[in-house]
């Protein structure tokens, strides 16, 4: 396995379209060079993402309901059906090189699930995949979406997990599969820091893709989580 430098950009809030600009400006670096990867953790405000397999009833809301209730609506070249972004989630957008070793869409997004199951599992949280679904699952619903996509093997997007995220902006979208969804902050039965949890999944994300060293704002954890 080919082992790279892995940069992680912690960028705090942004919106959508300026993270959109941000990937696809690595992207380009990503593919021109091979040399390093990236890892962008941020958190979004209130968004809906419009992924390429989405119908256009999936957002339920109407253009009045979305002014009151703050959400803007963005289509998008990523996998998937219609998703929430917000306030309490961590969003992670890795821009890696597959190639030459990881060429395999499929395993590719087992991995980011992998390293969602992990990170949960570091807060005592049991979650699994479902056959034939995208994402990571608990028995009270859906706790991270994955949309992602590729160009000359190399990725933009990512996942979505739900920490300390309001759960009722889901009521107006028919997410994914319309399957129930929960988060974190619902499972443990309180508050998560946002910034620990990014500390896990950056430790998890390089110990399942084998990354070689991590640079950038970031906090390597060994002990249980807080």
């Amino acid at each position: 396995m080919l082992k790279r430098t892995l940069e992680v950009r912690r960028l705090v809030r942004i919106d959508y379209p300026t993270a959109l600009v941000l990937q696809k400006e690595l992207e380009r670096e990503v593919i021109e060079r091979r040399e390093r990867d990236f890892l962008l953790l941020l958190e979004h405000p209130h968004t809906y993402t419009v992924g390429r397999r989405a119908k256009e009833a999936g957002v339920l809301a109407t253009a009045e309901v979305l002014r009151q209730i703050g959400v803007e609506v963005f289509e998008t070249d990523r996998g998937g059906k219609v998703t929430y972004h917000g306030l309490g989630q961590v969003v992670g957008y890795p821009i890696i090189s597959l190639s030459p070793d990881r060429e395999d869409v499929h395993k590719y997004v087992r991995d980011i699930e992998e390293v969602l199951i992990r990170t949960l599992a570091d807060y005592g949280i049991e979650a699994f995949r479902i056959e034939g679904l995208t994402g990571v699952h608990t028995a009270e619903g859906k706790v991270a979406a994955i949309g992602i996509h590729i160009k000359r093997w190399v990725t933009t997007h990512g996942f979505a997990l739900n920490v300390n995220t309001d759960l009722s902006y889901f009521n107006w979208i028919i997410a994914c599969e319309g399957e129930p969804v929960t988060s974190m902050e619902r499972l443990l039965g309180r508050e998560v820091p946002m910034a620990k949890v990014e500390d896990r999944l950056i430790r998890n994300f390089a110990a399942v893709f084998g990354v070689a060293e991590v640079t950038g704002d970031i906090e390597m954890p060994a002990v249980s989580a807080a």
